[in-house]
């Protein structure tokens, strides 16, 4: 990326892009505050349905079958969400999302209540992850709308891997706390009414949201994401990083429930999100040298490896130190992976690639949380640990064979369209 020489003060700013100038960007504020309070039940969401499922059913297996089956319809339907935002706008897509999400989160809690059939809770299940407002990836295509080619890219994308790290520590204790002290129910309920509350408010914000292309043009305008091959590539590694968040949520509730100590599982959890909260920082404040393709590999090695040491764990003090390690090893490989976003998708299709790599954690973590649940009723304790190891390794082997196709296209090389659409667009 070319850069240009003014002063010796501003290139010295330039070659050390912070947080706090990234603080300082015009408008950036308006947006961040309501997209935090938004994006906090995403992670109450999984370990709510488990916990409130498991406390009706009386198994493991079942919960995590259900909140699977949130989880896979999320990673379905997010795309769409975000290939709609991309055409008609965040707002238009947010609102009626916020509300059919809302209720039915709360069907999905009164059906668990009143002990109805288990294929009741998966037809609930259905819209109440399809409807999750994806506003992680609403959030960065707005610094993207902001920042445009300046080398604060990275640091955004850092800081907003921090960001939802920072909520799956507040997340999953508070959903745990609400479940455990005060109703099994109180977590979904919960999670219910701050999307509800944080949607709307985020959707507000109407003025740093990106523009819609006008005229009738907007559709032809618009290629898809998952037409990259680095995008594809990209979705592979972010499944294997969705199977250790899965894996995790399920495996800890069940181990901290064989020691009789349920209300550890906020703070093991707490201590793995933590350890993916500090390791961001320091990415977002590392001017790095490194190429993208590169830093991907070496960091998803370093998870892979840390994560098939967890199943060994035969304490809550180590089982924390490793959970706290492989929390260090996901902020590198989910920050560079966001980054690339930047150099491999035209501008009009990015939010869709945005939320197809949110939601192929989702689908990682459905996967992971519905196999760690047979694991944990069928096996040993502890078994469900196995299943972040399977599910990065597998990828890491995908990513060292098709890691040429992260790199970008060359300038003016051209991407397919979709079905239907013949003529070649552009890439910038």
């Amino acid at each position: 990326m070319a850069s240009t020489v003014t002063t010796s003060k501003d290139s010295a700013a330039t070659s050390r892009p912070g947080y706090g100038r990234l603080l300082r960007t015009r408008g950036a504020w308006t947006f961040l505050l309501p997209g935090f309070a938004a994006r906090q039940p995403f992670a109450m969401l999984t370990l709510s349905i488990v916990l409130l499922v498991q406390h009706t059913t009386g198994s493991y297996g079942a919960a995590g079958a259900v909140a699977a089956a949130t989880g896979v319809s999320m990673a379905l339907f997010a795309p769409f969400s975000g290939r709609l935002a991309d055409r008609h706008g965040q707002r238009a897509v947010l609102v009626p999302g916020v509300l059919l999400h809302t209720l039915s989160a709360l069907a999905l809690t009164a059906l668990a209540l009143t002990d109805a059939p288990l294929w009741a809770l998966f037809v609930a299940a259905v819209p109440t992850g399809a409807s999750v407002p994806q506003i992680g990836p609403m959030v960065r295509a707005r610094w993207g709308v902001k920042l445009k080619d300046s080398p604060l890219m990275t640091t955004a994308a850092a800081f907003e891997s921090v960001t939802d790290e920072l909520t799956f520590v507040v997340g999953p204790l508070l959903a745990t706390a609400l479940c455990t002290a005060v109703n099994p129910a109180a977590g979904l309920v919960t999670e219910a009414a701050l999307t509800l509350v944080g949607g709307l408010l985020f959707a507000a914000q109407k003025g740093t949201q990106p523009e819609v292309a006008a005229g009738g043009h907007a559709r032809v305008q618009h290629a898809s994401a998952l037409r990259v091959p680095g995008v594809r590539v990209l979705i592979v590694t972010f499944l294997g990083i969705g199977s250790v968040f899965g894996g995790m949520q399920v495996s800890l509730a069940a181990y901290t429930e064989s020691i009789g100590e349920p209300g550890l599982n906020g703070v093991l959890y707490g201590v793995f999100a933590a350890g993916n909260m500090l390791s961001g920082i320091a990415c977002g404040a590392i001017a790095w040298k490194v190429a993208p393709q590169r830093r991907l590999v070496v960091g998803y090695a370093a998870l892979a490896v840390s994560a098939s040491a967890l199943w060994t764990a035969q304490s809550s003090l180590l089982l924390a130190a490793l959970g706290l390690l492989v929390g260090m090893c996901i902020a590198p490989a989910l920050i560079t992976g966001f980054t690339m976003v930047d150099d491999l998708v035209p501008a009009g299709a990015r939010t869709e690639a945005f939320t197809w790599l949110t939601g192929a954690v989702a689908l990682g973590q459905a996967a992971a949380v519905t196999v760690a649940g047979q694991f944990e009723d069928r096996l040993w304790d502890g078994s469900g640990f196995l299943v972040p190891m399977g599910g990065t390794v597998l990828a890491l082997v995908t990513l060292l064979a098709l890691r040429s196709r992260l790199v970008p296209a060359p300038h003016g090389r051209t991407v397919a369209r979709g079905v239907g659409h013949r003529s070649p667009v552009t890439v910038d």
